[in-house]
């Protein structure tokens, strides 16, 4: 029995793919399968199970309908995705906050969240989850995008800008104003382990902005 042979689009990086999609659209496939699962984990971090399940879907149809806009110089579809999947998000702000100020008062993770992985002290990472969704509550919603993106999307700083359509001063600068209300949120003593998931705004985003 003969083995199939592989999609030519396989080992082709995501321009490449996307612009093969515009005239074969069973190769937008390929970027769903290298991407849908970030998507999603970023999503589900601020919104949910069940809304991330929803967005992501819409993302990908999203991107599907625009593709032939995508930039091909782009090295990777990664930040135009995260950029329609911010602005998805966006329509659900409200219920954002609700969880994250839900979270802060009682300690219940509502999107069950891991915000600090690690952490050997269960009832000091608590609080410290408590502290981190109060100061990510207070955020403006620039901000927090700005914020999310480098430390749970993992995109660096000219990654965001391109994601959000804004200059990269633009992105550092919204960067260093939401690390500020975070660190000074954040009880003494209990900041590096509390931001352990935004350790990447220590270097991410500096070394590849």
């Amino acid at each position: 029995m003969s083995t199939p042979n592989p999609p030519p689009w396989n080992g082709q990086t995501d321009p490449q793919v996307v612009a093969v999609s515009v005239h074969e659209p069973a190769a937008f496939a390929e970027i769903y399968a290298r991407h849908a699962d970030d998507v999603h984990r970023y999503l589900r971090r601020r919104l949910g199970s069940d809304v991330a399940d929803d967005l992501t879907a819409d993302t990908f149809v999203a991107a599907f309908g625009a593709r032939a806009g995508f930039d091909r110089a782009a090295p990777s579809a990664r930040p135009w995705l995260f950029g329609i999947a911010s602005n998805l998000a966006a329509k659900h702000r409200r219920s954002e906050l609700r969880g994250l100020r839900a979270y802060a008062r009682t300690g219940v993770d509502p999107v069950a969240s891991s915000w600090s992985d690690g952490a050997d002290d269960r009832v000091s990472a608590q609080a410290m989850n408590r502290e981190l969704a109060s100061a990510l509550s207070e955020l403006s919603a620039g901000d927090r995008d700005v914020l999310l993106l480098v430390a749970w999307a993992e995109l660096s700083y000219a990654e965001v800008a391109d994601a959000l359509q804004l200059p990269v001063g633009t992105v550092r600068s919204r960067l260093n104003r939401a690390r500020r209300k975070v660190r000074t949120t954040l009880s003494p003593g209990t900041e590096r382990v509390a931001i352990r998931p935004l350790t990447a705004l220590e270097t991410r985003g500096g070394n590849h902005g």
